[in-house]
């Protein structure tokens, strides 16, 4: 048995705020386009990695789901967001630190998501 990728679906009381997120503060870009749907959606891609959003405000409320991206260059990355988009920064991890179990993180959050950014 062998798989590919792991895609994950991200429901949205409204789309766009997820956008926000993902394409304006992380760099991912739009893949598949079906925003202005009846019913929202969208695939975002960055570096062989893919998320699904959804507009569904019933299953927003029900899900709030929290992802680890790895990385090997955190000081890049925390620059970027701290510099052009500190309003995601999570208020319990906001800064760069070195976790007790040898991992370097800082972590973002919006209405609906939580994004740990890690290096080993």
């Amino acid at each position: 048995m062998n798989f590919e990728k792991l895609v994950p679906n991200v429901f949205y009381v409204n789309v766009t705020a997820g956008l926000k997120l993902f394409v304006d503060c992380l760099g991912f870009t739009i893949g598949h386009d079906e925003i202005k749907s009846s019913q929202p959606f969208c695939v975002l891609e960055k570096d062989g990695l893919c998320i699904n959003l959804f507009e569904n405000a019933e299953l927003a409320k029900e899900h709030n789901p929290e992802f680890r991206l790895v990385t090997k260059n955190i000081e890049e990355v925390y620059d970027k967001v701290s510099k052009f988009h500190p309003e995601f920064l999570h208020p319990n991890l906001k800064e760069i630190t070195l976790r007790p179990w040898g991992a370097k993180e800082f972590a973002l959050k919006d209405e609906q998501v939580g994004i740990i950014i890690q290096e080993w």
